[in-house]
């Protein structure tokens, strides 16, 4: 059995707030730091993100999984729903809202810290056709990377694979990869280097689900038994002692 669900959602609202906690804090600080260097910027960001994610999923990962991310939680739940394993349909709707609670007081967070208007919305525009490519690529990557992880027993590999993923595609995305949707409604609250416009939010959301897709049908190409890992997305869960809250498929 798997730990209750009250407390793999408030493991999920912590991972995730922390890590856009890292994401909008280290975006501040690299604009303030290099203030004419947009290039060094994207890589005190990135090397932040890369090193912050790790840490995060090492920490939370043996409670909830370390989502952190509304896109792997469905795909968790679209690959396991017919063989009994990951998440049931109920608990994707209260990790995806856990998840966008924690990325809302993540930005907040860091705002205070840095002392940053927190009733000022993003008014860093992220718009055209080419941003939207790129969090396809970057979400379709990233889901196939973790159920490939998990379906041939590295999940122990999960935190430092992710981190260095995400890392790459800070750099090799025009978008500097997004790559989930909590993260980017989360982003939405800070009006810095790292956010993003309301009027945005919407078309890099659709783009992270199609890329959630694509990276779906990859890796059940690749993998056809992939279902049977559901269960250990993105970092395997021990057993509990207490009783088991989830829901019946």
């Amino acid at each position: 059995m798997t730990a209750p669900l009250h407390r793999r959602l408030v493991a999920e609202l912590l991972g995730t707030a922390l890590l856009v906690a890292v994401v909008v804090g280290s975006g501040i600080a690299a604009q303030q730091l290099s203030p004419d260097d947009v290039g060094l910027q994207l890589l005190e960001n990135s090397t932040a993100t890369v090193l912050g994610l790790t840490v995060l999923i090492l920490l939370f990962g043996p409670v909830s999984g370390a989502h952190f991310n509304p896109v792997v939680s469905a795909a968790d739940w679209l690959l396991g729903r017919r063989s009994g394993t990951g998440l049931s349909g109920p608990e994707v709707g209260a990790y995806a809202v856990a998840q966008t609670a924690g990325a809302v007081l993540g930005a907040a967070l860091a705002n205070v810290m840095f002392a940053v208007d927190l009733t000022a919305l993003s008014t860093k525009e992220r718009t055209g056709s080419h941003l939207l490519v790129a969090e396809v690529v970057a979400t379709a990557g990233l889901v196939a990377l973790v159920f490939a992880l998990a379906r041939t027993g590295r999940g122990a590999l999960s935190a430092p694979a992710v981190g260095a993923y995400i890392g790459a595609a800070y750099w090799f995305t025009a978008s500097t990869s997004f790559a989930n949707p909590a993260v980017t409604v989360g982003r939405m609250f800070s009006d810095t280097f790292a956010g993003i416009d309301p009027a945005s939010v919407p078309g890099f959301v659709g783009a992270q689900v199609v890329g959630g897709l694509v990276g779906l049908g990859l890796v059940r190409y690749l993998f056809p038994d992939v279902a049977a890992a559901a269960d250990d997305v993105i970092v395997p869960h021990p057993t509990d002692t207490s009783s088991d809250t989830r829901s019946p498929r």
